[in-house]
Protein backbone atom coordinates (compact mmCIF):
# COMPACT_ATOMS: atom_id res chain seq x y z
CA UNK A 1 0.00 0.00 0.00
CA UNK A 2 2.25 2.63 -1.33
CA UNK A 3 2.59 6.01 -2.87
CA UNK A 4 5.12 6.78 -5.58
CA UNK A 5 8.62 5.58 -6.37
CA UNK A 6 11.69 7.68 -5.79
CA UNK A 7 14.20 6.64 -8.42
CA UNK A 8 17.65 5.84 -7.11
CA UNK A 9 16.78 6.36 -3.47
CA UNK A 10 18.36 3.51 -1.46
CA UNK A 11 16.13 4.28 1.53
CA UNK A 12 12.92 3.80 -0.45
CA UNK A 13 10.48 1.29 0.99
CA UNK A 14 9.96 -1.80 -1.16
CA UNK A 15 7.25 -4.42 -0.81
CA UNK A 16 6.80 -8.17 -1.05
CA UNK A 17 3.21 -9.39 -1.04
CA UNK A 18 4.32 -12.65 0.64
CA UNK A 19 6.20 -10.86 3.46
CA UNK A 20 3.35 -8.41 3.88
CA UNK A 21 0.86 -11.25 4.18
CA UNK A 22 2.98 -13.01 6.81
CA UNK A 23 3.86 -10.05 9.02
CA UNK A 24 1.24 -7.32 8.65
CA UNK A 25 -1.92 -8.83 7.13
CA UNK A 26 -3.81 -7.20 10.02
CA UNK A 27 -3.46 -3.83 8.24
CA UNK A 28 -6.09 -4.75 5.67
CA UNK A 29 -8.10 -6.86 8.12
CA UNK A 30 -8.52 -3.80 10.35
CA UNK A 31 -9.86 -1.77 7.42
CA UNK A 32 -13.49 -2.85 7.86
CA UNK A 33 -14.33 0.31 9.79
CA UNK A 34 -13.29 2.63 7.01
CA UNK A 35 -15.11 0.47 4.44
CA UNK A 36 -18.22 0.95 6.57
CA UNK A 37 -17.70 4.71 6.36
CA UNK A 38 -17.44 4.46 2.58
CA UNK A 39 -20.60 2.31 2.34
CA UNK A 40 -19.94 1.36 -1.30
CA UNK A 41 -23.02 1.02 -3.48
CA UNK A 42 -23.73 -1.07 -6.55
CA UNK A 43 -22.96 0.75 -9.77
CA UNK A 44 -20.57 3.28 -8.26
CA UNK A 45 -17.15 3.78 -9.79
CA UNK A 46 -14.56 3.78 -7.01
CA UNK A 47 -10.79 4.37 -6.98
CA UNK A 48 -8.84 2.41 -4.35
CA UNK A 49 -5.72 4.52 -3.80
CA UNK A 50 -2.79 2.45 -2.55
CA UNK A 51 -4.70 -0.79 -3.06
CA UNK A 52 -1.85 -3.08 -2.02
CA UNK A 53 -2.61 -6.70 -2.86
CA UNK A 54 -6.32 -5.97 -3.24
CA UNK A 55 -7.61 -7.58 -0.03
CA UNK A 56 -9.96 -4.65 0.67
CA UNK A 57 -10.54 -3.81 -2.98
CA UNK A 58 -12.41 -7.10 -3.26
CA UNK A 59 -14.87 -5.96 -0.60
CA UNK A 60 -15.68 -2.88 -2.69
CA UNK A 61 -16.11 -4.98 -5.81
CA UNK A 62 -18.30 -7.49 -3.99
CA UNK A 63 -20.61 -4.62 -3.00
CA UNK A 64 -21.31 -4.17 -6.71
CA UNK A 65 -19.00 -1.23 -7.37
CA UNK A 66 -16.82 -0.82 -10.45
CA UNK A 67 -13.40 -0.54 -8.79
CA UNK A 68 -9.98 0.53 -10.05
CA UNK A 69 -7.02 -0.05 -7.75
CA UNK A 70 -3.72 1.79 -8.07
CA UNK A 71 -0.40 1.18 -6.33
CA UNK A 72 3.27 1.99 -7.01
CA UNK A 73 4.47 -1.52 -6.10
CA UNK A 74 4.81 -3.94 -9.02
CA UNK A 75 4.53 -6.88 -6.63
CA UNK A 76 1.31 -5.62 -5.06
CA UNK A 77 -0.26 -4.75 -8.42
CA UNK A 78 0.49 -8.24 -9.72
CA UNK A 79 -1.01 -9.80 -6.58
CA UNK A 80 -4.15 -7.68 -6.98
CA UNK A 81 -4.48 -8.66 -10.64
CA UNK A 82 -4.22 -12.31 -9.65
CA UNK A 83 -7.35 -11.70 -7.56
CA UNK A 84 -9.11 -10.65 -10.77
CA UNK A 85 -9.00 -6.93 -10.00
CA UNK A 86 -8.43 -3.97 -12.29
CA UNK A 87 -5.14 -2.90 -10.68
CA UNK A 88 -2.79 -0.38 -12.24
CA UNK A 89 0.78 0.67 -11.52
CA UNK A 90 0.67 4.38 -10.76
CA UNK A 91 2.36 7.01 -8.62
CA UNK A 92 -0.24 8.51 -6.27
CA UNK A 93 1.55 11.85 -6.53
CA UNK A 94 0.72 11.97 -10.25
CA UNK A 95 -2.76 10.48 -10.70
CA UNK A 96 -3.97 10.65 -14.29
CA UNK A 97 -7.75 10.51 -13.68
CA UNK A 98 -10.14 13.39 -14.29
CA UNK A 99 -13.76 13.59 -13.01
CA UNK A 100 -14.08 9.83 -13.29
CA UNK A 101 -15.00 8.47 -9.84
CA UNK A 102 -17.97 8.63 -7.50
CA UNK A 103 -15.60 7.92 -4.60
CA UNK A 104 -11.91 7.66 -3.79
CA UNK A 105 -11.04 5.21 -1.02
CA UNK A 106 -7.76 4.57 0.76
CA UNK A 107 -6.69 2.42 3.70
CA UNK A 108 -3.27 2.45 5.43
CA UNK A 109 -1.54 4.02 2.44
CA UNK A 110 -1.65 7.82 2.53
CA UNK A 111 1.00 8.12 5.24
CA UNK A 112 3.54 6.65 2.79
CA UNK A 113 2.86 9.50 0.35
CA UNK A 114 5.14 12.26 1.60
CA UNK A 115 3.97 14.99 -0.78
CA UNK A 116 0.35 15.12 0.40
CA UNK A 117 -0.50 18.30 -1.49
CA UNK A 118 0.06 16.51 -4.81
CA UNK A 119 -1.90 13.47 -3.64
CA UNK A 120 -4.91 15.49 -2.48
CA UNK A 121 -4.89 17.52 -5.69
CA UNK A 122 -5.02 14.25 -7.66
CA UNK A 123 -7.85 12.92 -5.50
CA UNK A 124 -9.91 16.06 -6.04
CA UNK A 125 -9.24 15.93 -9.77
CA UNK A 126 -10.26 12.24 -9.97
CA UNK A 127 -13.62 12.79 -8.29
CA UNK A 128 -16.86 13.79 -9.96
CA UNK A 129 -18.47 16.91 -8.46
CA UNK A 130 -20.21 15.82 -5.28
CA UNK A 131 -18.03 12.70 -5.07
CA UNK A 132 -16.68 11.56 -1.73
CA UNK A 133 -13.25 10.76 -0.37
CA UNK A 134 -13.00 8.25 2.49
CA UNK A 135 -9.69 7.18 3.98
CA UNK A 136 -7.88 5.86 7.01
CA UNK A 137 -4.15 6.16 7.61
CA UNK A 138 -1.60 7.03 10.27
CA UNK A 139 -2.37 10.19 12.21
CA UNK A 140 -0.17 12.40 14.36
CA UNK A 141 1.43 10.23 17.06
CA UNK A 142 1.31 7.03 15.01
CA UNK A 143 4.11 4.58 15.96
CA UNK A 144 5.68 7.34 18.06
CA UNK A 145 7.53 4.99 20.40
CA UNK A 146 8.82 2.86 17.52
CA UNK A 147 10.05 5.87 15.56
CA UNK A 148 11.67 7.44 18.63
CA UNK A 149 13.56 4.23 19.40
CA UNK A 150 14.85 3.98 15.84
CA UNK A 151 15.93 7.61 15.82
CA UNK A 152 17.79 7.19 19.10
CA UNK A 153 19.59 4.08 17.87
CA UNK A 154 20.31 5.71 14.52
CA UNK A 155 21.88 8.72 16.21
CA UNK A 156 23.95 6.55 18.55
CA UNK A 157 25.25 4.46 15.65
CA UNK A 158 25.93 7.38 13.30
CA UNK A 159 23.16 6.54 10.86
CA UNK A 160 20.61 8.58 8.92
CA UNK A 161 17.86 9.16 11.48
CA UNK A 162 15.45 10.42 8.82
CA UNK A 163 15.19 6.82 7.57
CA UNK A 164 13.46 5.95 10.85
CA UNK A 165 10.20 7.63 9.91
CA UNK A 166 9.62 8.66 6.27
CA UNK A 167 5.91 9.15 6.88
CA UNK A 168 3.19 11.80 6.85
CA UNK A 169 1.12 11.68 10.06
CA UNK A 170 -1.12 14.80 10.22
CA UNK A 171 -3.48 16.08 12.88
CA UNK A 172 -7.20 16.44 12.18
CA UNK A 173 -6.87 20.22 11.77
CA UNK A 174 -3.87 19.96 9.47
CA UNK A 175 -5.48 17.44 7.15
CA UNK A 176 -8.86 19.17 7.11
CA UNK A 177 -7.16 22.39 6.04
CA UNK A 178 -5.28 20.61 3.25
CA UNK A 179 -8.46 19.01 1.93
CA UNK A 180 -10.24 22.35 2.03
CA UNK A 181 -7.67 24.00 -0.20
CA UNK A 182 -8.67 21.54 -2.93
CA UNK A 183 -12.42 21.92 -2.59
CA UNK A 184 -12.96 18.88 -0.36
CA UNK A 185 -15.29 19.66 2.53
CA UNK A 186 -14.81 17.42 5.56
CA UNK A 187 -18.00 15.66 6.69
CA UNK A 188 -16.35 13.86 9.61
CA UNK A 189 -12.82 13.24 10.83
CA UNK A 190 -11.43 11.47 13.88
CA UNK A 191 -8.05 10.43 15.25
CA UNK A 192 -7.95 7.48 17.62
CA UNK A 193 -5.43 5.08 19.21
CA UNK A 194 -5.38 1.51 17.98
CA UNK A 195 -2.87 -0.60 19.93
CA UNK A 196 -2.28 -3.44 17.49
CA UNK A 197 -0.95 -6.93 18.36
CA UNK A 198 1.88 -8.02 16.04
CA UNK A 199 1.50 -11.68 15.01
CA UNK A 200 5.19 -12.13 14.17
CA UNK A 201 6.51 -9.72 16.79
CA UNK A 202 8.23 -6.36 16.52
CA UNK A 203 11.09 -7.78 14.46
CA UNK A 204 8.64 -8.91 11.76
CA UNK A 205 7.00 -5.48 11.74
CA UNK A 206 10.33 -3.66 11.51
CA UNK A 207 11.62 -5.94 8.77
CA UNK A 208 8.47 -5.33 6.73
CA UNK A 209 7.96 -1.62 7.36
CA UNK A 210 11.46 -0.22 7.93
CA UNK A 211 14.07 -2.52 6.42
CA UNK A 212 15.87 0.43 4.75
CA UNK A 213 16.63 1.94 8.17
CA UNK A 214 18.46 -1.20 9.27
CA UNK A 215 20.06 -1.90 5.89
CA UNK A 216 22.07 1.33 6.13
CA UNK A 217 24.19 -0.20 8.93
CA UNK A 218 25.56 -3.03 6.78
CA UNK A 219 27.47 -5.51 8.93
CA UNK A 220 26.04 -3.83 12.05
CA UNK A 221 22.45 -4.38 10.93
CA UNK A 222 21.71 -7.05 13.55
CA UNK A 223 23.18 -4.82 16.25
CA UNK A 224 20.88 -1.96 15.24
CA UNK A 225 17.85 -4.29 15.29
CA UNK A 226 18.79 -5.65 18.74
CA UNK A 227 19.21 -2.13 20.13
CA UNK A 228 15.79 -1.03 18.85
CA UNK A 229 14.09 -4.14 20.22
CA UNK A 230 15.77 -3.68 23.60
CA UNK A 231 14.59 -0.06 23.74
CA UNK A 232 11.01 -0.96 22.85
CA UNK A 233 10.53 -4.09 24.95
CA UNK A 234 9.65 -2.35 28.26
CA UNK A 235 6.73 -0.44 26.71
CA UNK A 236 5.52 -2.56 23.77
CA UNK A 237 6.18 -6.17 24.84
CA UNK A 238 4.36 -7.94 27.66
CA UNK A 239 5.82 -10.47 30.11
CA UNK A 240 5.01 -13.32 27.71
CA UNK A 241 6.89 -11.67 24.85
CA UNK A 242 3.81 -10.54 22.92
CA UNK A 243 4.40 -7.32 20.99
CA UNK A 244 1.97 -4.47 20.30
CA UNK A 245 2.45 -1.55 17.90
CA UNK A 246 1.44 1.92 19.12
CA UNK A 247 -0.84 2.82 16.21
CA UNK A 248 -2.77 6.10 15.99
CA UNK A 249 -5.20 6.26 13.09
CA UNK A 250 -6.81 9.17 11.26
CA UNK A 251 -10.13 8.45 9.54
CA UNK A 252 -11.82 11.01 7.30
CA UNK A 253 -14.76 11.51 4.99
CA UNK A 254 -14.91 14.54 2.70
CA UNK A 255 -17.05 15.60 -0.27
CA UNK A 256 -15.91 17.47 -3.35
CA UNK A 257 -17.87 20.66 -3.87
CA UNK A 258 -20.39 20.48 -6.69
CA UNK A 259 -19.46 22.37 -9.85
Amino acid sequence: MTGGPVAGDPSRQTWSSATYDENVRFVSELGKGVVDWLAPRAGERILDLGCGDGALTIALRDAGADVVGVDSSDDFVQAARERGLDARLMDAHALTFSREFDAVFSNAALHWMIEPEKVVAGIARALKPGGRFVAEFGGHGNVAAITTAMRAVGAAMGGDVSAAGPWYFPTEAEYSALLGTHGLEVSRITRFPRPTPLPTGMRGWLETMRAPFFDQFGDRRDEAMARVLDALAPSLSDSAGNWTADYMRLRVEAVLAAA
